[in-house]
């Protein structure tokens, strides 16, 4: 059943831009590098000067066809592309190249979890266009440029049904269509650069009315926002609804200092757009070997990779989804149980340890950032080899599993790369060995029940917690090189 807020039912639809990673234009050779000077990345073609024609690029094709392929799409055998004809600054050709009527990617869903629940948004289209230029606003000179690179760059339009039904639901879709693209590689996912931007079809309804009027929320780049921005905008239109007013389709930003939504131009329809196909680009034509030769040289999609993660290595359906969530983990994370043949442990760090350390850095006992500032995204800064020979020393006693993360964390922030075969020499080193000499232990213990008798007496008097009274002094007498598990083994063979 749908949430409602403040009795209104609220309809989600979105429509993603990924930029593709292609390293050239969608129709010229120009270079798509971000971060080049103004108007250095701008050709001819992109530009629509007299004499230039458009040529597909290939690699953005097989890009659609990879995403189409994923989500369970049909991929047409010929699609149009049409010209979308309208004036703004940044559109040098006075239209921008996309698809309408046949796009190249038809229908297909994304499955997510919200919560404990599965969640499924269809998909209406996926279709290929170019990218505008950008304009930018030099507010303490009162001008405004124009920087053309951008003009050209492949894109892949997503356009879901409104089937979503509140801001919770609608990043979960963001989210999950972010870990698809990226995943497959077809886009890098950068959102900070525009690799990868949402727009928020949003209206509200009474339960069971027909749809309300939407309006679009443009170009949210952070999850953050997007939640921010689709929640002010749900409880705007109640208010003005409640207040008697009427919804008028409009385009509309988010604004992140102020938390608030402002109309910047009413919506058009596509009969605004004067659609027409474009004349100088023939039909696209996709043969079902085209397609098949994509789909055999694509990568194992997360979730086959989790249900084999659970047939082969015993691992928890929750677990082979927390690994699959990135491919960076998937992969070092096979890597990793390859070298160790303990896929169940190696899986606990990869989710547990390299999962925080990489969102949040290292830190100290204390909580301080020990390499705040030295994150580097997706590098895992230990090798997989290495936190296999560290969970390899966990197994056979060598070292506790606390003094493992120690070590994990050194190597982490370590100024090098610590290779496996350095292991052993820095547990040597620092004094991590564990204490596995039972005569020697079992003195510290006979001192430490000596010095703790209430304990012993409330043990044995049934307080089964008591126990842990005596762990702890017997740990810390030994420097932390107790085996734990010696050590509790010992304790109810002494205590009877």
């Amino acid at each position: 059943m749908s949430k409602l807020v403040q009795g209104y039912e609220v309809v989600i639809g979105f429509e993603t831009h990924a930029q593709l990673s292609t390293q050239s234009k969608i129709f010229s050779r120009a270079p798509t590098a971000f971060g080049a000077e103004p108007n250095t990345q701008a050709c001819a073609v992109d530009l629509a000067l007299p004499g230039t024609l458009p040529v597909m690029n290939l690699g953005a094709v097989e890009r659609a066809i990879e995403l189409g392929l994923a989500l369970g799409s049909h991929i047409a055998e010929r699609s149009i592309f049409a010209r979308k004809n309208y004036f703004y600054p940044d559109l040098p050709k006075g239209y921008q190249i996309s698809q309408f009527e046949i796009p190249v990617v038809q229908g297909g869903n994304v499955t997510f979890m919200l919560g404990d629940q599965e969640k499924t948004v269809r998909l209406v289209r996926a279709h290929l266009e170019e990218d505008a230029g950008k304009s930018l606003h030099e507010d303490f000179i009162g001008q405004s440029g124009i920087d053309l690179n951008r003009a050209g760059t492949p894109l892949l339009e997503i356009v879901t049904e409104p089937d979503m039904r509140s801001s919770e639901e609608a990043v979960a879709y963001a989210r999950k269509l972010y870990e698809i693209v990226t995943w497959i590689g077809i886009c890098d996912g950068n959102m900070q650069e525009g690799s990868f931007r949402c727009d928020a079809n949003v209206s509200v309804r009474k339960p069971g009315a027909p749809l309300g009027t939407r309006r679009e929320i443009k170009n949210l780049n952070s999850f953050k926002f997007m939640q921010q921005a689709i929640d002010y905008e749900v409880r705007w239109q109640i208010e003005q609804i409640e207040d008697g007013r009427e919804i008028q389709q409009a385009t509309v930003l988010f604004n992140p200092d102020t938390g608030e939504t402002r109309a910047m131009r009413t919506k058009e329809d596509a009969a605004d757009y004067r659609y027409f196909p474009d004349p100088d680009l023939p039909p696209l034509v996709i043969g079902r070997d085209w397609v098949e030769r994509v789909r055999s040289e694509m990568v194992e999609l997360p979730w086959v990779m989790a249900a084999r993660f659970v047939r082969d290595y015993g691992l928890t359906e929750y677990d082979a989804a927390q690994l699959t969530q990135r491919k960076t983990f998937a992969d070092y994370f096979e890597r990793t149980s390859a070298l160790c043949s303990q896929p169940k442990l190696a899986a606990n760090w990869v989710i547990n340890d390299v999962r925080r350390f990489l969102t949040d850095g290292a830190r100290d006992d204390e909580g301080s950032r020990l390499n705040a500032g030295r994150e580097d995204g997706e590098t895992i800064r230990v090798p997989a080899g290495t936190l296999a020979k560290i969970i390899s020393r966990i197994v056979d006693d060598t070292i506790s599993n606390a003094s493992a993360k120690k070590l994990f964390q050194e190597f982490w922030i370590a100024e090098t790369v610590v290779s496996p075969e350095e292991v052993d020499t820095h547990i040597e080193v620092k004094g991590l060995r564990q204490m596995n000499d039972s005569s020697a232990l079992e003195a510290i213990i006979d001192d430490v029940l000596a010095a703790h008798p209430k304990n012993v007496e409330e043990y044995k008097a049934g307080n089964a917690k008591a126990l842990n009274g005596l762990v702890g002094p017997i740990m810390k007498a030994s420097k932390g090189k107790a085996n734990p598990a010696q050590v509790n083994a010992l304790l109810l063979k002494k205590l009877g």
